[in-house]
């Protein structure tokens, strides 16, 4: 079915039809189109997060000899599909295949951006390139900023035309699910694993939309979508704004369902006790623990630099301890070392050993004598990603910008967002009462780091708003995204 020239009912212009189908040709020129290709498909075991989330991986090979589908738990399995572009999707991903092990299901991990030999995977790799680099470039040009990211991630990736010629370039990358049983759910994290999924025929596919600002972009028409908000709800229902003075038909009730936040059950079952122990170290005056952590584009390097400046003498002087985890993005923390002298011997190195990782931020749970400055940095993207997770429980408050990190359970500080959509994850955090308004400039964030030192009750505040919000749901929506997977599902 051709999706890009009517999306939900709302029919395209001639000339955005057109520019889809030009865009699409571009990349068969510059990648090749393997739609007749057979790829066989393969289930392997996750040595990093497979004891942890029950994660199998799903290996699109490049012989074509078929597959043994045997290998699928067709009743209880369930396909994660994402990409990396950042670590944003990831950790959504992580949260799905977390809800999916504590249900009795098993999450097979499939990353469309990690079978090199396919035109799904070299579209992909080129545009997550292009978006790292304007994600970059945004934090050292504000020039740059104005006029092309904040206008691209705020109203470019709104507008319907936008989906219209994605809808298009993921007809090229739908023969990775080719072989895939097609009565298998799919719970994408990302649009395009969603929308490739249908575009091959799969059956019982669940769009996660990760942003809270609604954006075309987030479209895969044909799947159930659902979203962390209601504010979300709204804008996406109605296809808010995205054609310029036009009111759209919007989607059809059953396409589109509100879930709460996409959060690991290792996360929200530990809430009460987690927030307990913060208040428990506050009131006692034990040092204040910041976690820090740098995305998977590398960017806002030179914020994060400005905020260790200000913390490290607390933290040498016993009043603050620090975390900073800057996944696989060693360059990152060669860069601030180098810019801030003697920065190495005073921090404790956590690299490349996921067991030691594992068991500090296990021991940090319970020693709130934790002393020091302590850097986190692993070359497997999902121990670079995860890392965070489980330091998160151990951490007071978590320094970040607002992207997805903005929706879990834990108090936090947000610096400078990169790209206008991620306002929007602040200003609901804010609402809610688990974390700050944005903090858009070095003063105000250091200015709010003092604050969390000095006044007992801010950090408390969002410690008791996170307890009321598990009570009411919020932090469920992981499950409710798994079991709707399930209970839609058409044989």
């Amino acid at each position: 079915m051709d999706r890009s020239s009517v999306i939900f009912g709302n029919k395209m212009p001639a000339k955005v039809v057109k520019k889809a189908e030009k865009s699409k040709k571009k990349w068969i020129k510059k990648f090749g189109d393997d739609s007749t290709r057979n790829y066989s498909v393969e289930i392997t075991e996750n040595p990093q997060i497979g004891n942890e989330l029950g994660v199998k991986n799903i290996r699109i090979a490049d012989k074509e000899d078929g597959l043994n589908t045997a290998e699928f738990d067709r009743q209880k399995g369930i396909i994660v599909g994402n990409i990396r572009m950042g670590f944003g999707h990831y950790r959504i991903s992580m949260a799905i295949a977390s809800a999916a092990h504590h249900l009795g299901y098993t999450p097979y991990w499939m990353d469309l951006n990690s079978f090199p030999t396919t035109t799904c995977t070299k579209l992909i790799g080129a545009q997550n390139e292009l978006y790292s680099k304007g994600s970059r470039l945004s934090q050292k040009s504000k020039l740059f900023n104005k006029l092309v990211w904040e206008p691209l991630n705020y109203e470019g990736f709104k507008k319907l035309s936008y989906n219209a010629a994605d809808q298009k370039n993921a007809e090229l990358m739908s023969t990775v699910y080719k072989n895939i049983p097609k009565d298998i759910p799919v719970v994408a994290t990302h649009v395009w694993p969603a929308q490739a999924a249908i575009h091959a025929g799969m059956k019982n596919v669940v769009n996660a939309i990760p942003d809270n600002w609604p954006m075309a972009l987030h479209y895969a028409e044909g799947s159930i979508h659902t979203v962390q908000t209601h504010y979300a709800y709204n804008g996406y229902r109605r296809l808010d704004d995205m054609v310029k003075g036009e009111v759209l038909n919007p989607m059809p009730e059953d396409s589109l369902v509100y879930t709460g936040h996409y959060i690991d059950h290792e996360l929200v079952s530990n809430i009460e006790a987690d927030c307990d122990a913060r208040i428990r170290r506050r009131k006692n005056k034990k040092p204040i623990r910041f976690l820090l952590t740098i995305g998977g584009a590398g960017a806002q390097k030179e914020i994060f630099i400005e905020i260790i400046k200000h913390l490290i003498k607390l933290v040498n002087d016993g009043q603050a301890v620090l975390f900073v985890n800057v996944g696989d993005y060693r360059n990152v923390w060669d860069e601030i070392v180098s810019d801030m002298f003697n920065l190495r011997s005073v921090a404790t190195e956590h690299f490349d050993n996921w067991e030691e990782t594992k068991k500090f931020a296990e021991e940090a749970l319970n020693n709130d004598d934790l002393t020091g400055f302590h850097v986190f940095c692993h070359k497997d993207i999902f121990e670079a990603v995860y890392a965070t997770n489980l330091l998160m429980r151990a951490c007071d408050v978590l320094v970040t910008k607002p992207s997805e990190l903005a929706f879990y359970p834990v108090p936090k500080l947000f610096i400078k967002r990169v790209g206008g959509h991620e306002m929007w994850g602040a200003i609901h955090s804010a609402e809610i009462g688990d974390g700050t308004t944005e903090c858009d400039t070095i003063p105000k964030a250091k200015k709010m780091l003092d604050l969390f030192l000095k006044e007992e009750n801010v950090l408390i505040d969002m410690c008791e708003n996170i307890k009321q919000n598990k009570v009411a749901g919020i932090y469920d929506g992981a499950y409710k995204v798994v079991e709707l997977a399930f209970n839609n599902r058409k044989e």
